[in-house]
């Protein structure tokens, strides 16, 4: 069995090729730790029946709701609960670290430019 070796979110956040299109680096039970580099405006969606946590590794996002807005600087994290209508956005590159259910869809229910498969979000699309 390989030796263990520790891994660096910020680091594989900021080697990502394009905005937007996180990649999974990590699982922990259920869930896939996930990275992303991300500029400008993802879009309103929301996710029925997980919630998700967003943890800033570098930059500043804004998480829009319809109750309001959460301004999110690095080193803060939020989590916006199951069913809430969310709209990420980041007025300059961000590097950030999601920590999803394996269920969670990309993009909630809507599908748009941005949606990636879970095969693209391991690297394998």
């Amino acid at each position: 069995m390989p030796v263990p070796q520790a891994t660096s979110p910020r680091k594989a956040a900021a080697a990502l090729a394009d905005y937007w299109s996180p990649r999974i680096i990590g699982e922990l039970d259920d869930s896939y730790l996930k990275v992303a580099k991300v500029l400008g405006t993802f879009g309103w969606h929301s996710h029925d029946d997980e919630d998700e946590l967003f943890l800033i590794l570098a930059g500043q996002l804004r998480i829009e709701m319809e109750a309001g807005a959460v301004e999110l600087a690095e080193g803060e994290m939020f989590v916006v609960p199951k069913g809430v209508r969310h709209n990420p956005v980041a007025a300059a590159e961000c590097l950030l670290m999601l920590i999803e259910r394996k269920s969670t869809l990309h993009t909630g229910s809507v599908v748009t430019a941005r949606t990636r498969s879970l095969a693209e979000q391991l690297g394998n699309g």
